[in-house]
């Protein structure tokens, strides 16, 4: 799975972005108050991405800047009835200090804020995310637990091959591809350069 990428803005629409790196572009479905921080078209960028699969859309990729917006996002998914627009809806008008700290006074109200989240389901959020680590700053202390370890990044040439999959290119061939990539660029390679290398290996 695609974690992160650096590269240039190309281009910001209404709900997502195109960023260029290294010659592949990627569409990025972020929510306005990320979009409205990202530089100028041309500007490098850092986001940090979550890669979902679903039947009718296929892979999307949501972005976010900053790490603590991408685990508070997949917390709001897990809850039964929060989509990714809901979630979207909520860390645009909640940072995730500002979600935590609303959980810990049981304010309702401030959830339901967000676009599209009512009343009820702006009750199931505060309710399931209660002692829940949404933050890793001072608004932490309101939550029993500690905040859990960050899961190890998965290889360069592992997230690489995952790309390629959602691209269409079957596991072997993406594997194939990318190990020839490898090769050719040495041990140090990021995954966009592998991404880049190997879709040249396909004749893409």
């Amino acid at each position: 799975m695609i974690g992160r990428l650096r590269g240039a803005v190309a281009e910001v629409g209404e709900e997502e972005a195109l960023i260029d790196v290294m010659g592949v572009g990627y569409v990025v479905r972020c929510g306005s108050r990320t979009l409205s921080r990202l530089p100028e078209i041309g500007g490098e960028t850092l986001i940090h991405v979550e890669t979902q699969w679903a039947e009718q859309t296929g892979l999307t990729l949501y972005g976010f800047l900053g790490r603590d917006e991408r685990q508070a996002f997949l917390m709001l998914r897990a809850i039964q009835g929060v989509g990714p627009k809901a979630a979207l809806a909520v860390l645009d008008v909640l940072a995730p200090a500002d979600l935590a700290s609303a959980v810990a006074r049981d304010d309702k109200a401030a959830v339901a804020r967000a676009n599209g989240v009512g009343p009820k389901l702006a009750l199931r959020i505060v309710t399931e995310l209660k002692g829940k680590p949404l933050h890793d700053g001072p608004v932490a202390a309101f939550h029993a637990q500690t905040p859990a370890a960050e899961p190890a990044r998965p290889s360069a040439s592992g997230e690489a091959v995952a790309a390629l999959m959602g691209l269409g290119v079957a596991e072997p061939a993406a594997r194939r591809v990318v190990e020839a990539a490898a090769l050719r660029l040495g041990e140090g390679a990021e995954p966009p350069a592998l991404i880049k290398a190997a879709l040249q290996e396909l004749g893409r």
